[in-house]
Order: C-alpha cells, then structure tokens, then sequence
C-alpha cells in the first residue's frame, strides 16, 4: 500500500533522525554498510512499494525481488525485477570512502537503453544503515529533470534494505522495501547479463 505524498515529509524527516541517532560514532560507517551489503551476497529478496508519486503505476501491483547476484571487492551488482521486466541493474562501485551507483538499464536483446548509467555519488561516508547519492553532473546532462534527485539505500541487517528515491520540489517520491528475513527464490539472469 503506497503512503500519501503528504505524508513526505514528515516521514523523511522522522527516518533521517532515527538513521542519525542510531548511526556508530567511529569514522567508518562506509565500512559497516558495505560488509553487510556484501552478506547478501547471492541471495534474493522480495519487496513491496510502500511510497510513490500520485498516479504513477511504474511498480505497484508487480512482483518485485532485488537479487545481490553479483560481488567484488569493490563492486556490487543487484538486479532489481519488475514484474517480468529484467532491464534493471544498481551497480555500485566504492570509490575510497566514497560510493557510486549507477542505474544500468538493458533492452531485451541485451543492448544499452539509451537511458543508463545515470545516478550519483555519495557526498560523505553515510552511516552504518544507510548511504545518500545525489544526482551527479552526467545524470543532470542525460535526464535534466532528474538533476535535483537523490537516492538513498538504507540497509539494517536482519531487517530490510529500502531503495528511496526523492526529486527534490517534486512529488516524485518512491520507496520500496525489501524484506531480510526471508530470501526468495533467485531471478533469471537480467538481460544482457551470461547466465
């Protein structure tokens, strides 16, 4: 069930205060959400839509599972299924104590949409549960109305992992959680993607 946009704001604000009183007072909260996004590794998980945009019908009423398929040391690659639709891919990439993503989006027959690899970088280290991505210059350069977006993936171990997108002035809003406590069976390779 998705949550009225007016309730964005207050819920925003009441999520980054919980996020920033529970966040570890060391300096390497990077280093705490990267190894628990990398416990995931090879595991699929089943989400729900809890916020979006008025109108907007892009994934309610759709199965959707995000599956860490694929980890490096510095890269973690997670197709995220709509549906049927295997088009989707967050890739992200540690860049020091600094965090890339990137949305890779793929046709069918595996070539590049002409829409991909827009997203951002993280502005700081985030926190031990969650880490922020700003539209960065190329995203602004390819989609001019997302220049104001901002990403947010929160992750609390055992829990649930959250994909949160925000265009700031907007109501574009979406939110969806994925539930830890229960892995789901694996996905087909996304498309472009040796199975």
């Amino acid at each position: 069930m998705t949550r009225p946009a007016t309730d964005l704001r207050a819920h925003l604000i009441g999520a980054w205060l919980v996020l920033a009183a529970c966040a570890p007072a060391h300096a390497a909260p990077l280093d705490d959400w990267w190894s628990a996004l990398q416990s995931l590794c090879g595991h699929a998980y089943a989400g729900s839509l809890v916020l979006a945009p008025p109108g907007d019908t892009a994934f309610a009423g759709k199965a959707l599972v995000m599956h860490v398929r694929e980890c490096t040391p510095t890269q973690v690659r997670i197709p995220f299924v709509v549906g049927d639709d295997l088009s989707r891919t967050w890739v992200l990439t540690r860049q020091g104590e600094r965090l890339q993503l990137q949305h890779d989006h793929r046709h069918e027959d595996g070539s590049a949409d002409a829409i991909t690899r827009y997203g951002g970088t993280s502005s700081n280290r985030g926190s031990a549960t969650a880490q922020v991505f700003p539209a960065d210059d190329a995203t602004a350069a390819m989609l001019p109305p997302a220049h104001a977006n901002i990403w947010m993936m929160e992750l609390v171990s055992g829990k649930h992992f959250a994909y949160h997108l925000q265009r700031l002035g907007t109501e574009r809003l979406f939110r969806i959680e994925f539930d830890l406590t229960r892995r789901v069976e694996a996905p087909p390779a996304p498309w472009g993607w040796t199975p």
